[in-house]
């Protein structure tokens, strides 16, 4: 039996990090890189580190990927752009 993918998770890799033992926050972070990277462009990627959040906490609240999440949560912010020409000061 096949198995149908998480359209908020298509590879598994935050479902499979939950389930690796003895994982540090290292090896989480770094999935939570894969995992954002490998998002579809259609994907609301904000609103999926919500749900995705919001399955793990409760049962995993311990688990350092979930405390990577929460983190995610807290930096998913609007980027801006930093450094560069434009953010100098001109005479």
């Amino acid at each position: 039996m096949t198995k149908t993918p998480d359209p908020l998770d298509p590879k598994g890799l935050v479902r499979e990090a939950y389930n690796m033992e003895g994982i540090t926050a290292a090896e989480c972070r770094s999935i939570f890189l894969d995992w954002a990277l490998s998002l579809p462009e259609t994907l609301d990627q904000p609103r999926a580190l919500v749900t995705l959040h919001e399955r793990y906490r409760e049962e995993r609240p311990d688990h350092p990927m979930t405390e990577v999440l929460r983190q995610g949560l807290s930096s998913s912010g609007t980027p801006r752009r930093r450094g560069g020409w434009r953010s100098r000061s001109r005479n």
